[in-house]
């Protein structure tokens, strides 16, 4: 009787659960939240310093250079793997760099940017990674908003004191009335307005940062930022090109730059490397939009909404074969691509929760699928001589190429 009793009880419990949820149902929905990550402007100012490996937070961008991965973790810095031995990989040591997103690396020298600060770090000897040199203030558009963002979180804020080094973005059950009423509260509204070669490493197609000769040019929302690193410890601040709007990427191919945005593909010639001139740009609409080059093809993808714009997902084939009139040659559909990488005829794509595709490029018109990687969350990709990486969900990739594949050799935990 008493099991009975106890049966009615969580039945009728769970009823009223379930009309409180109905009549939720109508007033609340899922809203992507921001939540700004906050340090002391003296914590910033001191926030460089090389420590032993940590598990990583948020898998970023991945840069290669000589037997040495570095994987960036959002807003945190960088984490340093041997890969001397590519099927066993180990991390060695974390850089902390506060608001960073992007490296490059030239001749033993690391480029950083921690937010609007250029950090210079010595790597020659890895074990022993030392700080030369800090630029402030030469990033000057470099603050990262996070895109499709529905609230900024209000927070008591320090302008004197503190400075916001990124944002956390997580998804919360708030009122509809809320959100429609949103830009009535001041804090959003005031975060919305804010929002508006040889001796070089490879980074992936959603690289800011590139390294051409003896410049180095690292893009932000609107600008080219160009700083002359022929003396590796003291780059020269250049004069700033203004790009556009929503500028994501930088891709170099001999004496084009190749910039993609949320609203196209802007080509730049750097044969006057201080001075970037503008030769043509390639549009579509609203999307996220990393680019890569071979031959007589840019190779650009879309991801569509989650704030990224109203385009549908998709692998765009620009002709740029004339390179002051890029041409849409052919387009593919995919479900939310990120990143982006050429080997020989191969073309690799990293379609999000969809997995990383393989492709047989020989005939642009007519791409031939050689793999499908599912079940794996893809973010970028990076086309080495004898190896693919990739980075994922807190996990690098690393695989062998075949003749008509690819073969996983190793993975590594992140976290």
């Amino acid at each position: 009787m008493k099991k009975k009793l106890l049966l009615l009880l969580v039945v009728a419990s769970l009823g009223f659960i379930s009309c409180d949820d109905n009549e939720d149902d109508g007033r609340y929905a899922d809203y992507l939240v921001a939540r700004p990550l906050k340090i002391t402007k003296t914590e910033f100012k001191n926030g460089v310093d090389v420590i032993a490996p940590l598990p990583i937070e948020e898998s970023g961008k991945i840069y290669a250079y000589q037997d040495y991965i570095f994987v960036n973790d959002k807003y945190r810095g960088v984490h340093v793997i041997d890969n001397s031995n590519p099927n066993a990989p180990k991390k060695i040591s974390f850089i902390k760099i506060a608001g960073n997103v992007d490296i490059s690396v030239k001749d033993d020298y690391l480029y950083a940017d921690s937010l609007m600060d250029l950090i210079v770090l010595d790597i020659s000897d890895i074990t022993n990674i030392t700080i030369v040199n800090r630029l402030e203030n030469v990033l000057r558009d470099n603050v990262i908003w996070p895109l499709g963002v529905d609230f900024f979180e209000q927070t008591n804020f320090d302008y004197e004191n503190e400075i916001i080094v990124g944002w956390e973005v997580v998804t919360e059950r708030r009122l509809i009335s809320e959100y429609e009423e949103r830009f009535l509260n001041r804090g959003d509204a005031l975060f919305a307005e804010a929002a508006n070669d040889a001796g070089t490493g490879q980074g992936g197609s959603l690289a800011r940062f590139k390294i051409v000769g003896d410049f180095l040019y690292a893009v932000d929302s609107h600008n080219i930022n160009i700083f002359n690193i022929e003396d590796l410890e003291n780059p020269q601040d250049l004069e700033d090109v203004y790009a556009g709007f929503d500028i994501e990427t930088i891709f170099n191919r001999g004496e084009h730059l190749f910039l993609g945005s949320m609203r196209g593909m802007y080509i730049y010639d750097i044969s006057s490397p201080a001075t970037p001139t503008f030769v043509s740009e390639f549009q579509h609409g609203t999307a996220c939009d990393p680019v890569v080059v071979d031959g007589d093809y840019a190779y650009v993808t879309l991801r569509g909404g989650n704030g990224c714009g109203a385009t549908e997902s998709g692998l765009f084939i620009v002709d740029i074969s004339n390179i002051s009139s890029p041409e849409l040659k052919i387009s593919y559909p995919m479900d939310g691509p990120y990143g982006l990488g050429i080997k020989d005829e191969k073309l690799f794509v990293c379609d999000g929760e969809s997995g990383l595709k393989v492709y047989d490029k020989t005939n642009v018109e007519d791409l031939v699928s050689l793999n499908h990687f599912k079940d794996i969350f893809t973010f970028d990709v990076i086309p080495l001589d004898n190896s693919l990486l990739m980075v994922g969900d807190e996990v690098l990739y690393q695989y062998e190429y075949l003749q008509d594949d690819i073969k996983l050799m190793s993975t590594l935990q992140l976290d």
